[in-house]
């Protein structure tokens, strides 16, 4: 048994240790937001000065101004959500028939979708854009839209078969004895149980649309429909450096997700978790 100094020390140590990690990662969000009340001068200096020497608050102003932000940020909104609802629509009776119905082919079909997990999106890129470039939809929300959704599907499929795997069937034959269809019972009995499932699923794939960088540069051209991914190398160019409209923007981009986090983080704790036991 562990005296009370030790384990006194014990906690300092640990807690010593979150802030260190805690530090690590607010790093560079921290320089983020000085560099963006930094002007553009101060920001060129070497090295730069941690502190502002003026501190400047118009440039969130100017940014939310620009009008080719504005259209990066609704592409970023359309691309998200849209991608987002088109996996959700497609997990959900993916994963709710291959965890209550066993059929032929239904093992090798959740292979498929493992292994769709280990490619990376870098490196179908050449393939993504002959692709759409055979449909004509080069430069277009729908190809966005589609690969988003396609990369992220898989994992959305993945951690909703384990949430409807762990719920007895029991709890849907009772309800089928009671008159509902399966469609019913599915939407008024599984999927509220499933909530937290739904929600990792939602944000994870969100953020990963949100976040998508490689595939938008390939695809989009207008400079009017890229993401706020790609339309951010516009405020640094070889012929101005505009660092802190750089550093706006990208902070003014961060808002949504950490708002979304924060709403949703009890869901999301229990969705990493509660489904993965049966």
């Amino acid at each position: 048994m562990s005296s009370p100094v030790t384990s006194s020390r014990r906690r300092w140590l640990l807690s010593g240790a979150g802030l260190l990690v805690a530090f690590a990662f607010l790093a560079p969000y921290v320089v983020m937001v000085l560099g963006s009340l930094r002007s553009s001068s101060d920001n060129k200096a070497t090295p730069p000065s941690f502190l502002p020497k003026v501190w400047q608050w118009s440039t969130y102003a100017d940014v939310l101004g620009d009008e080719r932000f504005r259209s990066w940020l609704m592409t970023s909104v359309i691309v998200a959500a849209a991608s987002t609802v088109v996996v959700i629509l497609v997990s959900v009776p993916a994963a709710y028939m291959t965890a209550r119905y066993r059929f032929p082919g239904r093992t090798p079909f959740l292979l498929l979708v493992l292994v769709t997990q280990m490619f990376s999106p870098t490196a179908l890129v050449v393939g993504l854009y002959r692709e759409f470039f055979e449909l004509n939809m080069i430069n277009t929300y729908g190809a966005l839209i589609l690969t988003n959704a396609a990369f992220n599907l898989a994992f959305a499929v993945w951690i909703l078969h384990g949430f409807f795997s762990s719920i007895p069937t029991e709890v849907e034959e009772a309800a089928l004895l009671d008159g509902t269809t399966r469609w019913q019972s599915l939407r008024k009995i599984m999927l509220p149980l499933t909530l937290p499932g739904l929600v990792t699923a939602t944000i994870f794939t969100f953020i990963a649309a949100w976040n998508e960088y490689v595939v938008a540069l390939t695809l989009m051209i207008d400079d009017s429909k890229k993401p706020l991914t790609v339309g951010f190398r516009s405020y640094v160019t070889g012929y101005e450096q505009n660092w802190d409209q750089l550093f706006a923007a990208s902070v003014i981009a961060v808002v949504p997700v950490v708002i979304l986090f924060a709403v949703i983080e009890k869901h999301l704790v229990g969705g990493l978790t509660a489904g993965s036991v049966k």
